[in-house]
């Protein structure tokens, strides 16, 4: 059975927004057996952008009920039942948070008509629900309204059965793991957490083989053990025989502990992850009159500014930056001579390489060039998510130097302020995580930087 649903919010945000309409058609895979529709109060104002783009607006919601009122109706209709939406990770994650906030686990096998699509109608350029209709002639009423899309997805998802003639099974009754080993219990893998961490896998000898991280721990691990695209993966998923995880909340401290652990325990199925994302380096050193100079060597014990997949992506950082700071190509390794760089002969380069420009001259803006290898502020706290919602992660960065991670509650921050800082677990600082806290700044990914 699947229960195929659609809702409306008022934004994007699970965490920040709220429902405000919600649809479930009850599919038996041949017809619909059940189905139930409803306005949700979402007990806070709905923009007026997403007014205009859904039409359902504050009074149409003032006295519709609020989810709690609709909770049990929907628990009901998704019970033992496969969750279906178009774009469903998105669906799925709004109504599991409405039911977080109230208490409640909400979990289900989920199948999405996106994926499903691109599998079985390949080749289109779109696959938005409004595309695929257009292509398949299903005519959607009320565009953008809970009924109406999760009335189309009901037509895309029979004409998907239908297409599904070979296997129905794979695609359409949750995930299938066969050749597990007899070790992993079934009751282990629903039991795994649809929340941010890492996981580890171990073999039958308790041996950690292999250690990763993911927004959605659950949903991971059943890629990892249904995934058969090459001999390496299906070894290392016939070897597993246990599971077990450390929840984060945090995609940072995911980030953070993932690599810790790795470089601690070395899992066989994680050496030639390492070797391939950490093999080139681009370092730092000065010649004998004093020149900053910048090289890409293969990574040693020294830790190097950056690390890099290739040469050629190291030689493309440093290409910008001789273009950005007007360096000498002779100092940042990227043209090979005993005279003049090729810029000069052309009239760019200030003549660094051939002692025409000073090393106090030359090093002002080389010195600029490597400051963008540094954090912006030498001493500061990223504050994260926590593993629940009254908790808050930090990471501490102190002279310039990563000192580890921490969780604390929010509410005793506000009245002995220590806590931030004494919660910190110390923990190595390497290239790999300035990479990992300088990535996650600079995509906006985490909730506060407090400079101290």
């Amino acid at each position: 059975m699947y229960a195929i649903i659609d809702i409306e919010t008022t934004g994007l945000r699970p965490r920040f927004d709220r429902i405000t309409e919600v649809a479930v058609f009850v599919h038996d895979g041949n017809r619909i057996v059940e189905e139930f529709s409803t306005l949700v109060n979402p007990e806070r104002t709905i923009p007026y952008h997403i007014s205009g783009l859904t039409g359902i607006t504050n009074e149409m919601v003032e006295d519709a009920p609020p989810f709690y009122e609709v909770a049990k109706k929907i628990v009901e209709l998704t019970e033992n039942h496969i969750f279906v939406a178009h774009n469903a990770r998105f669906d799925y994650n709004f109504i599991k948070e409405e039911f977080k906030n109230l208490g409640y686990h909400f979990k289900r096998e989920i199948l999405d008509t996106v994926k499903l699509s691109r599998r079985l109608i390949p080749g289109l350029r779109s696959y938005s629900l409004g595309k695929l209709c257009n292509h398949l002639d299903i005519h959607i009423n009320d565009r953008h309204r809970a009924a109406g899309d999760a009335l189309a997805t009901v037509k895309l998802f029979e004409i998907l059965f239908q297409l599904d003639t070979e296997n129905k099974k794979s695609l359409f009754a949750g995930t299938t793991l066969k050749d597990l080993h007899p070790s992993l219990s079934a009751e282990k893998i629903k039991d795994l957490p649809e929340e941010t961490g890492v996981y580890y896998f171990y073999d039958e000898n308790d041996q950690l083989i292999y250690i990763g991280k993911s927004k959605n721990i659950h949903q991971r691990v059943l890629t990892h053990l249904s995934n058969q695209s090459s001999q390496r993966k299906i070894e290392m998923r016939d070897r597993i025989a246990n599971i077990d995880y450390e929840l984060t909340g945090s995609e940072l401290i995911a980030c953070l502990l993932e690599s810790d652990e790795i470089k601690r325990n070395k899992p066989v199925y994680n050496r030639a992850q390492r070797r391939d994302t950490s093999y080139t380096g681009i370092y730092a050193s000065r010649d004998k009159n004093q020149y900053l100079q910048f090289s890409i060597n293969k990574i040693h014990d020294d830790l190097p500014l950056a690390s890099f997949s290739s040469v050629e992506k190291a030689k493309e950082v440093l290409n910008y930056l001789t273009d950005e700071y007007h360096l000498c190509q002779k100092f940042t390794g990227l043209y090979k001579t005993d005279g003049a760089c090729f810029q000069h002969q052309i009239g760019i380069c200030y003549g660094a390489c051939v002692g025409k420009e000073s090393p106090e001259s030359y090093n002002e803006r080389a010195e600029k060039a490597l400051k963008t290898f540094e954090y912006e502020h030498r001493n500061f706290l990223i504050i994260d998510k926590g593993r629940n919602p009254d908790e808050k992660a930090v990471v501490k960065i102190m002279h310039g130097k990563y000192m580890g991670f921490g969780f604390f509650d929010a509410e005793e921050a506000d009245f002995y302020p220590d806590i931030v800082h004494d919660c910190i677990q110390h923990y190595a600082d390497n290239r790999d995580v300035q990479s990992i806290i300088k990535r996650h700044i600079r995509s906006g990914k985490i909730e506060k930087l407090l400079v101290y």
